[in-house]
């Protein structure tokens, strides 16, 4: 069996012995010092300003949200855009938040949604708010491109980038095109926390809601400054009024030491993980390239490749089945192209009255797929995958 993830971290035994020295050690295990010292870190590996640590990559979503409607950047009833092929947790916090999710569709060649892709919609929903693009199982599109129109025209600009973490367009990182991006540190994702999240912005406002939302609401993780501004504000007249004063609307989405801890220590092996995550997708790509049964997938522009997974896009829905029995019975473990088209979901015809006609979406829902590509992969494991995407 060839599963998506072999290890619940990268150097699994050498960053279970460290955990173990650590919880027996520390004298606090809720959210602290280690915490702050991953964000910061986390930071300048990603070359933004500020990092705030969640306990998932879905909870950074939630809370990125909430503090945008906080600052009254968005409100109830706005248009959010976003990409159809996603992951749930980047469309129920939309319809959670009570906004309205307008899905975008997707390029089967990259992926992702395309600038023209969002300009179309524009045409159609002029008054769309915010965009919430996802950055695909380590694949980008003309993301640059996107971020002038939505400068142009006043969209708040936001990246999912779970999956991408450490891809370069052009020398600029994933994550670093918007005003905000979300991270995740799952099991299976590019460094693992166990759960976790994280959330990279430049903007000193919006990190200041998010450590308030991360937190119930209160302001016991701001710095001198800012609580002296928050109780001002609201005349809080002293630390022990303030220990239990809410200034706005949060959740409780604080990560341990634990995840601190975890982040650190993986954070070490991070570029030489993106690194084989490369050079596996490289050479398999190889193969694919004399298959005419499949897709390749365009990263021209991309120059540094930082995949998730290995996706696999047949040509046809047919072919997608015959291609599945191949992995399947080699072995190896397959997952559909994450939630595919979102519309299909059933959660979303609960909420969502008005869909939309989602054509590169859909090809990618019917002839998608992918498998784990992670740097435990052995040069057998690769032989045993190259074999499944040979044209016979």
């Amino acid at each position: 069996m060839i599963p998506l993830m072999k290890n619940a971290f990268l150097n699994e035994y050498e960053t279970k012995k460290a955990l173990s020295e650590f919880i027996l050690t520390t004298n606090r295990l809720s959210m602290d010092s280690k915490c702050m010292e991953f964000e910061q870190k986390f930071a300048q590996f990603q070359g933004r300003d500020h990092a705030v640590l969640f306990n998932s990559g879905g909870s950074a979503n939630l809370a990125l949200l909430q503090a945008l409607k906080n600052l009254g950047r968005l409100k109830d009833g706005d248009k959010v855009a976003f990409s159809a092929l996603t992951w749930s947790t980047n469309t129920m916090p939309i319809i959670q938040m009570g906004m309205v999710p307008v899905p975008l569709d997707c390029q089967p060649d990259t992926l992702n949604v395309t600038n023209a892709l969002f300009l179309e919609r524009l045409q159609e929903e002029p008054d769309i708010k915010a965009l919430f693009i996802t950055n695909v199982l380590g694949f980008v599109a003309d993301i640059d491109e996107i971020k002038k129109t939505c400068e142009e025209r006043g969209i708040v600009f936001i990246e999912d980038n779970c999956e991408s973490l450490g891809t370069e367009l052009d020398g600029v990182k994933a994550g670093n095109f918007s005003t905000a991006a979300t991270f995740s540190f799952f099991v299976a994702h590019h460094m693992s926390t166990i759960e976790g999240g994280m959330i990279c912005s430049d903007d000193k406002e919006l990190v200041e809601m998010l450590k308030i939302v991360r937190a119930n609401g209160w302001d016991r993780n701001l710095n001198a400054e800012q609580q002296y501004k928050w109780r001002k504000k609201f005349d809080i007249k002293s630390e022990f009024q303030a220990k239990y004063t809410f200034y706005d609307l949060g959740f409780n989405l604080r990560p341990t030491e634990i995840t601190g801890f975890l982040g650190l220590y993986q954070l070490q092996f991070l570029e030489d993980n993106i690194k084989k995550r490369e050079e596996n997708y490289l050479q398999l790509e190889n193969i694919m390239k004399e298959n005419e049964d499949l897709i390749l997938l365009k990263h021209d522009r991309i120059n540094v490749l930082s995949t998730f997974a290995f996706p696999v896009i047949c040509k046809t829905p047919e072919l997608r089945d015959e291609y599945l029995s191949r992995f399947s019975g080699a072995g190896i473990e397959i997952r559909p192209m994450i939630a595919g088209n979102m519309q299909k979901q059933p959660f979303y015809s609960k909420y969502v009255e008005n869909t939309y006609d989602l054509p590169g979406t859909d090809k990618l829902h019917e002839c998608g797929f992918y498998c784990g590509n992670y740097p435990e992969l052995t040069k057998n494991d690769l032989e045993t995958i190259s074999s499944c995407l040979y044209k016979y």
